[in-house]
């Protein structure tokens, strides 16, 4: 889990500079070894070979792991003292820590008649943001249970032409954080355009206006200035938000939002209702997927669209995730697929382990893909072991978190008398904190017909 290299300051050798930790080290190595080594009874098509089998350790390598401690509380300590000792943490180790040894518990969220939450994300270590269907923007604070609705931002009344401005209310999609955390963006009242807050205070900003004719589904920030949306009509819209906007006035009666013009609108070719997009850091571009099952790569420095492919056989592609080395998830009706980014061949079909679920959000923590289903089940898949996350407690199944049942409200079409029906919900959003021990899920009805939500906190 943590991993501090002692600096030598009086002294010869450090407390963990015990020799006897060689000989376990040897031992260890020794009967991996020995289990490489190890004839199958079926052979391999496929071996890969150690370079360190064959060589003895180095009499500095030896030297580095004896002033090597692997203690967490040393790991504490140096880092509270601010000492020039390297240290490293695994940073998913405490979420995979508590998913396989069963340590989650749910604690449902209280939503009232709001309906479907399709976005969320953790604004600190006790808030969190979320977008539901009747486009309200709620901030949900997990210390007091309490829930405060941020006011939605609206462009202006008349359009270009002259005509009144109606407004399309489709509800809030997406919610994204520029990396400095300084600005939160979101959909704005007209789902054909996005709002901008300033953070902490969640003050307006201003809103972007005139780059989409129809609902904004996803966005994502390049850096704290530059940001890019897709929508419904098949654009992607590239705006700039600039730092004297991003600045708090002095003084300020009544908090007031400017309007901003797009920098570039372009067409996504080959592409039907541009659904989610991702910016993939290692290869600094912009993935966007649509509903034709095709998968769009554009260039980050020219905003200029790359490559197009065809996803095989993926049906109901709702949601995109990327890890920090460039893999792309895919979410489809009955499995997730990854993608090598470099050549965007499929690496991998990860079937759902239950039939027609549909997979409708996924994120990645370190190597473990988080997988919410349309059935109300959380998944976690292991990208380097390639297998279901499987519990410590029994091993013979694997790691599935099961939210709680959520509440319909029926229309008056539906049977009187039945004021609420319990129904299985779906995964819409879910997201981890900065720590990776606590984790927000939320969602509603996969029906489109019908009206409810569900939340739910797991710490």
């Amino acid at each position: 889990m943590a991993e501090v290299q002692k600096m030598r300051i009086y002294g010869k050798h450090p407390p963990c500079g015990n020799n006897s930790r060689l000989e376990e080290r040897r031992i260890r190595r020794s009967n991996l070894r020995a289990e490489r080594n190890r004839k199958p009874e079926k052979p391999e098509d496929f071996v890969c070979y150690e370079s360190s089998d064959d060589e003895e350790e180095t009499v500095t390598e030896t030297r580095q792991f004896l002033r090597t401690t692997y203690n967490f509380v040393d790991y504490v300590r140096a880092r509270e003292t601010n000492t020039r000792e390297v240290r490293k943490i695994n940073q998913e180790y405490g979420s995979r820590h508590i998913l396989t040894h069963d340590l989650f518990k749910e604690y449902s969220v209280s939503l009232n008649s709001m309906n479907k939450v399709f976005c969320s994300q953790w604004l600190s270590d006790r808030q969190v943001v979320f977008g539901t269907k009747c486009n309200k923007l709620m901030v949900y604070d997990v210390a007091t249970q309490k829930l405060d609705q941020i006011p939605s931002l609206h462009g202006r009344s008349t359009n270009p032409n002259g005509g009144p401005q109606t407004d399309q209310q489709s509800g809030i999609h997406s919610v994204q954080i520029n990396p400095s955390r300084t600005l939160l963006s979101t959909g704005a009242r007209n789902s054909n355009e996005i709002a901008i807050y300033r953070l902490p205070t969640l003050d307006p900003v201003c809103v972007g206006e005139a780059g989409h004719r129809d609902w904004v589904f996803d966005m994502c920030w390049l850096d704290d200035e530059f940001i890019v949306s897709g929508s419904r009509d098949t654009k992607m819209v590239l705006w700039h938000v600039n730092s004297d906007l991003a600045v708090a006035p002095d003084k300020a009666e009544v908090p007031t939002h400017r309007l901003i013009q797009p920098v570039c609108v372009k067409e996504c070719r080959s592409a039907q209702k541009v659904r989610a997009l991702a910016f993939n850091k290692a290869y600094n571009e912009i993935a966007a997927l649509s509903l034709n099952s095709f998968i769009h790569i554009w260039s980050a420095e020219t905003f200029k669209q790359k490559i197009s492919r065809k996803l095989p056989a993926c049906q109901d592609n709702v949601c995109l995730a990327v890890q920090d080395d460039g893999v792309y998830a895919v979410g489809c009706r009955s499995y997730t697929l990854l993608l090598d980014a470099r050549t965007l061949q499929p690496i991998k079909k990860i079937p759902s382990r239950y039939s027609g679920c549909g997979i409708r959000s996924a994120s990645f923590q370190g190597s473990v893909l988080t997988i919410g289903t349309g059935l109300g089940m959380l998944m976690f898949y292991d990208v380097r072991a390639q297998k279901y996350l499987e519990s410590s407690i029994n091993s013979n199944r694997t790691v599935v978190l099961k939210a709680s049942k959520g509440y319909v409200f029926p229309d008056e079409e539906y049977v009187d008398g039945f004021q609420n029906v319990k129904y299985t919900p779906a995964i819409y959003t879910h997201c981890y904190d900065a720590s990776g021990t606590r984790l927000f899920t939320a969602g509603g009805p996969l029906p489109a017909n019908l009206y409810g939500n569900y939340a739910g906190l797991w710490q």
